[in-house]
């Protein structure tokens, strides 16, 4: 076995394979995309291009998650013979701190959300970066900070080279064609398990599907549900303003929802009102539908118990609450309560995972689910069923919800740590396990159901047969979309390895990182681009609060020095005179249909703060939804006559930042220049929080909180209340005083 060498590295550190070799002097030539299978070393090329652009500058080395920044940190650490050279940088670091970090590493790993903000802030540049790797590259479209880093780099870095790396860019040639414009790629590498330089280092995989009979029980639910599916369908069909059938996908039904929505911006109309409505209902329909096909009783119960929840909420949507107020729904979720029926798959999954570990003890398993729910239902199920052999965990992502609390990033990688020690030997896991996780002991990947989605297919394949021979199981409900999806991502696969092979030619940028014609592209290189400016340091500065960041995006391009800060009052502050709250014609609705966002809250601390409040409307549907017009024109009054706030509308967020752009070119200009935030949110009295505590009981609204407290005289009373003593108070039904009783005197379940 030989070895790499280079001053950098520990001696026989990292093992010399030619096809990595070959891989990094090519993307050494050029900004590159190098796409191969998982556990093949993309990171060890990464390493090779690193020290070869060590020597003329930083190198900023980029991934999605916490854990992947850690790993990847570690194991640079772990080979280089200057192992505080490497700096891990995520949103737990300091942001004073990240800029002596910036400023003194010379390789920094880093989530790329935390370069994104420090970039608009001003808190880092990028001018001597002469590399920037982006990990899990397949993520570079739309908004994702990816786009934005690789275009400032492109903007300003004196001698820049993009490495991306990603072992599933997708199956469409767009969608490639869109990843590799918007990190500035000029060349697409490829490597396969089958080509003859790789294959003596790949490790065997075997796939097996597994397929399952679905419960008499089940199918009976899904045919009801199917049932009402059916009549949705027909009733939007009588519209007259399309047509579908059950045939019509998820992703058809999704893009009818946008047209219906664009045809409500053009103004209101009863029949589309009634079709979004409808679309949202079976919509509903078709997730259960899925959920009981292939996940059995306990997540469909789960789900059909939120919406219920939601149809009894103030401000749930009336599609849920139509669906929960249908008798068939409701004998539906009553059959469930009444049920210890399972899906087979969870016998099938324990069966599996003990064969697994019966024969091969030291494995390490990752189950894959879709759903959280399933996640919990199978933890609980290995954990009354299973032998002590099994040690199981949930691995899920950071956001909560009702009942159901997310991990931080933090617990996340002490998860994956002790997965790797063997504390625990069985991972189940969302999709936040498909990127990155390096468990090389890995034996086996678990798909409680198969996905439709080429790229999470290969990246859940992919964690295993890393180090050692690795097998893939897919559980198929029979008879149901398993199947579909199964035979969906095959296929999305397959065009996918033909797409990257004729794509994997060199790909002409222009300066702005669009494709040009095979003719233009002979005279240009990116090497061309002249050096940016240096930054005039008169220019007007304008504070954000980071929850605009698509906003901050806008405004850089215009000029503008950007600091990114929390603001407690306003969204933007242009001078010490000047604040801005924006909201787009959406918010403002919701602030009607959901008072607890407080929106008179907000404009009053705006205007109490700043001399020249501001509040920008953007949209032009501010009268398209079910909210009566009058409604409408009562806030607006409200916050121009009673406030004293100027309201501006604008059509877009593009007209917004033009608009936000020349004012604080204005307030620059008039000597305004003092851009200092300041102002706090007005703290609640003790009569506004006993009433928002209250008002957040189901069915409980501002106006019945007061008369509650009114009543009782105080919030314990109110919570000690029986029903018949709720009753008595005015407008307090039945059916409340019910809910009121079961939140508060409920056995909590968590």
């Amino acid at each position: 076995m030989s070895y790499l060498v280079h001053p950098l590295l520990k001696p026989e550190s990292v093992e010399k394979r030619l096809f990595q070799m070959d891989l990094a002097a090519r993307a050494l030539r050029g900004s590159t995309l190098v796409v191969m299978p998982t556990g093949l070393g993309k990171t060890i090329v990464a390493l090779i291009v690193l020290l070869a652009r060590l020597e003329r500058g930083r190198v900023l080395f980029l991934a999605p998650t916490r854990p992947l920044v850690e790993q990847h940190a570690a194991f640079l650490r772990r080979v280089l013979t200057a192992p505080e050279y490497v700096a891990s940088v995520t949103g737990e670091t300091d942001p004073e701190s990240r800029v002596e970090i910036w400023r003194n590493s010379r390789i920094a790993v880093s989530t790329p959300q935390v370069v994104e903000n420090d970039l608009l802030s001003g808190r880092m540049d990028l001018r001597d970066v002469s590399l920037v790797i982006f990990d899990e590259a397949h993520r570079a479209t739309g908004n994702y900070a990816y786009v934005y880093i690789a275009e400032r780099y492109r903007r300003d870095a004196r001698d820049p080279l993009v490495l991306g790396m990603t072992a599933s860019p997708g199956s469409e040639a767009e969608r490639v064609a869109e990843i590799c414009a918007n990190l500035g790629i000029e060349s697409i590498e490829t490597k396969s398990e089958s080509d003859p330089d790789v294959a003596p280092f790949v490790h065997h995989r075997e796939i097996e599907w597994i397929k399952v009979e679905v419960p008499e029980q089940l199918q009976k639910i899904r045919g009801v549900i199917d049932s009402l599916v059916g009549e949705r369908m027909e009733e939007i069909n009588s519209l007259g303003m399309c047509r579908i059938d059950p045939r019509t996908s998820k992703g058809e039904l999704l893009d009818l929802q946008k047209q219906f929505s664009s045809a409500l911006a053009r103004g209101p109309n009863q029949n589309v009102f009634r079709g979004i409505s409808l679309l949202a209902e079976i919509l509903k329909l078709k997730h259960a539908v899925e959920l009981a096909e292939t996940q059995g009783v306990s997540a469909l119960r789960q789900y059909l118990e939120r919406l219920a929840h939601e149809a009894r909420s103030r401000g749930g949507s009336k599609a849920s609450r139509r669906l929960m107020e249908d008798p068939r729904i409701q004998h539906v979720l009553s059959s469930l309560e009444n049920t210890d029926l399972e899906h087979p798959k969870l016998s099938r999954a324990l069966e599996i995972i003990e064969d697994q570990l019966c024969r091969y003890p030291e494995s390490r398993i990752i189950v894959f689910t879709n759903y959280r729910d399933t996640a919990t239902a199978l933890l609980r199920f290995l954990q009354s069923n299973a032998s002590d052999a099994v040690r199981p965990v949930r691995f899920v992502g950071q956001a909560s919800r009702e009942n159901d609390e997310g991990l931080s990033q933090r617990k996340q990688s002490e998860i994956l740590e002790k997965f790797r020690t063997g504390d625990y030997n069985v991972l189940i896991a969302t999709s936040v396990g498909e990127e990155g996780i390096d468990i090389p002991s890995t034996d086996m990947v678990l798909f409680y159901e198969p996905v439709p989605s080429e790229i999470r297919s290969i990246q859940r394949k992919g964690r295993t047969g890393r180090a050692r021979a690795g097998r893939v199981v897919v559980l198929i409900a029979k008879g149901t979309r398993d199947e579909a999806y199964y035979w969906i991502s095959d296929r999305k696969e397959k065009t996918m390895r033909r797409q990257l092979q004729g794509m994997a030619e060199p790909l002409p940028v222009d300066s702005a990182g669009s494709y040009m014609s095979a003719r233009a592209s002979r005279q240009i290189s990116i090497t061309e681009i002249c050096e940016p400016d240096e930054p005039p340091e008169d220019v007007p500065i304008i504070i954000i609060d980071p929850r605009e960041r698509d906003m901050a995006r806008l405004l850089e391009k215009t000029g503008l020095r950007i600091v990114l800060r929390a603001l407690e009052v306003g969204d933007y502050v242009l001078s010490e005179r000047l604040g801005i709250e924006r909201k787009t014609a959406d918010d403002l609705i919701d602030s009607i249909v959901y008072p607890e966002r407080e929106l008179f809250r907000q404009i009053g601390d705006l205007a109490r703060t700043y001399d020249r409040p501001l509040l920008i409307i953007e949209g032009q549907n501010l009268y398209s939804r079910q909210v009566h017009p009058n409604a409408v024109r009562g806030i607006l009054a409200t916050i121009a006559v009673d406030f004293g706030v100027p309201i501006v509308p604008t059509a877009s967020m593009e007209e917004s930042a033009a608009l936000i752009s020349l004012m604080a070119r204005r307030e620059h200009e008039a000597g305004y220049r003092d851009v200092k935030p300041h102002g706090r949110k007005t703290s609640r009295t003790l009569k506004e929080q006993q009433e928002y505590l209250v008002s957040a009981l189901p069915g409980v609204g501002p106006s019945v909180a007061r008369s509650l407290l009114r009543h009782f005289g105080s919030v314990e009373r109110v919570m000690t209340a029986t029903e018949e003593e709720l009753m008595a108070v005015e407008k307090v039904g039945p059916k409340t005083a019910a809910r009121i009783r079961e939140i508060v005197a409920g056995e909590y379940k968590g």
